[in-house]
């Protein structure tokens, strides 16, 4: 089992118990940390010291030569290698301390947990608020259209749509209901069978059960972590022998990364079958120069309070279709007939977006181009600073697109990919800073067991080996680059790597 190493920060702190209370005064104040790690020969901490605990040991005694062994027994309080932030800092509040050291199972120290970390955790995905959405809520409230439906809805419809390249849009409650509503247009009923990308969130796929129909997965393709051509034909092969060709196909634009449409849409054409574009994740990011989203004969957006830009819940469906924009908006508001009183001859759904969150959508549409260029530099700025690290693979971006980088992504490679990449989490979270893996496979989900599933080619499960190893970082287009430093520093020593500058 890997060991963990001291990080550099506890490296410069640890001292003998030898050390003369004056040297241990003139090392804090070089080291600027106001704590130092007495160790024994074999390395094993045994107290930390403190400015107060010189201070108090000082006033009481002058002793010429006296060392760190003379001080008062004073056992350390720490914690072991897999405690989380919320340990850490259950024992500064108890104890009225600022430093908690961590230590392995001998004891050693391996790392230096402070107070000013836990109070400043940070997020994968924050949302990022500015002020041109004041302005828009403002006039929601004032005019009083609170409720669902009103002018910005009207103009947040607008607006993404002209953004998009594509002619109409519907503005929803979430991207989750824009696909369900999706999956309807197209024509997907009870026992109907569906493609969709198997590396993907889960509401990707739950809406094809909403429908009664059925799944079968598709691999990824390692050139952009998303739907396989290759697999994608044979999974065409086996519909046609066993009689089940697909409804439609869902194709999921992966982190902000389009897929590639110019070898996935021609085998859909060819086989008479409709495209759902999964472009949730994706807002903002080009393929051949054209939007994302904008090549299905319906796409989806969402506005989640994580996504590159957000109205805290919310999606658009978008088409150029009129008619299937007109008919998801009447299934969005309960299927209602155009009556004087309430007529409804179908089932229809509670999925329309309010005109208060519409309008915190079309003030973040504004600064969408600078939220993109902001991701894309933290990806960067990654991208450098663990340039020293063996086994990092970053999510790739094929030629022909631009990738938002929502997420900035990376996979380890070799052995024990999945329990190093577990490590990291664990290690980035103890000094709060949330990472994740990778979204796991829909194939392996035990809500879809049993559902087929399509390999990128023989033996060569692509998305298994993503989730194996794939890590996804603190990617906010809001990070300051203190933040970005204070993350890489971590990153650097969860990762083993030699120093690199950050940018």
């Amino acid at each position: 089992m890997r060991t963990e190493a001291a990080s550099p920060l506890v490296t410069r702190l640890l001292v003998p118990l030898s050390l003369t209370w004056t040297e241990a005064v003139q090392r804090m104040d070089s080291e600027g940390e106001g704590i130092l790690l007495a160790v024994d020969t074999q390395g094993v901490l045994r107290r930390t010291v403190t400015d107060g605990d010189l201070r108090r040991a000082m006033l009481a005694s002058a002793a010429p030569g006296a060392t760190l062994a003379d001080l008062p027994s004073n056992p350390p309080i720490c914690v072991r290698d897999d405690a989380d932030a919320t340990a850490a800092r259950r024992l500064m509040e108890q104890h009225r301390i600022s430093h908690v050291p961590v230590v392995d199972a001998q004891g050693r120290p391996i790392d230096l947990i402070h107070s000013r970390e836990l109070a400043g955790r940070i997020w994968l995905s924050p949302p990022h608020l500015g002020e041109e959405e004041t302005a828009f809520v403002e006039d929601a409230f004032r005019s009083n259209w609170i409720a669902p439906l009103g002018p910005h809805v009207d103009g947040f419809e607008r607006e993404v749509a002209a953004f998009t390249g594509v002619g109409h849009a519907a503005a929803l409650s979430s991207g989750t209901a824009a696909i369900h509503l999706g999956l309807l247009l197209l024509g997907v009923q009870p026992g109907d069978t569906v493609f969709c990308s198997s590396l993907t969130f889960v509401g990707s796929c739950n809406p094809i059960l909403y429908c009664g129909a059925k799944p079968v997965f598709i691999d990824s393709e390692p050139g952009s972590w998303n739907m396989s051509p290759a697999a994608l034909e044979r999974a065409f092969e086996w519909a046609r022998r066993e009689n089940r060709m697909p409804r439609c196909v869902v194709i999921v634009n992966l982190y902000g990364q389009s897929a590639d449409m110019d070898a996935l849409l021609p085998v859909c054409r060819r086989h008479g079958v409709p495209v759902l574009e999964d472009a949730a994740e994706s807002l903002g990011a080009t393929y051949r120069g054209r939007a994302s989203g904008s090549f299905g004969d319906v796409g989806v957006f969402s506005f989640n309070g994580n996504k590159i830009i957000t109205t805290s819940g919310g999606g658009v469906l978008v088409s150029d279709d009129a008619s299937l924009v007109a008919r998801a908006r009447k299934l969005a508001t309960q299927a209602r007939e155009p009556a004087g009183h309430y007529e409804h001859r179908e089932i229809g759904f509670n999925y329309r977006m309010s005109n208060v969150l519409a309008g915190i959508g079309r003030g973040q549409l504004k600064v969408l181009a600078q939220r993109v260029q902001r991701r894309r530099e933290v990806f960067e700025t990654y991208r450098q600073a663990l340039s020293g690290c063996e086994g990092v693979e970053w999510m790739p971006e094929f030629a022909g697109s631009v990738s938002t980088r929502w997420l900035s992504c990376l996979v380890l490679r070799g052995p024990d990919a999945q329990a190093r990449r577990d490590a990291v989490v664990r290690q980035l979270e103890r000094h709060a800073i949330e990472a994740r893996p990778v979204w796991k496979p829909m194939q392996v989900q035990p809500l879809y067991a049993g559902a087929p599933f399509f390999a990128h080619a023989e033996g060569a499960d692509v998305s298994a080996g993503l989730f194996e190893g794939g890590l996804c970082l603190p990617s906010g287009s809001n990070l300051s680059g203190a933040q970005l430093e204070r993350i890489a520093l971590h990153l650097r020593h969860a990762l083993g790597a030699t120093s690199n500058a950050v940018a």
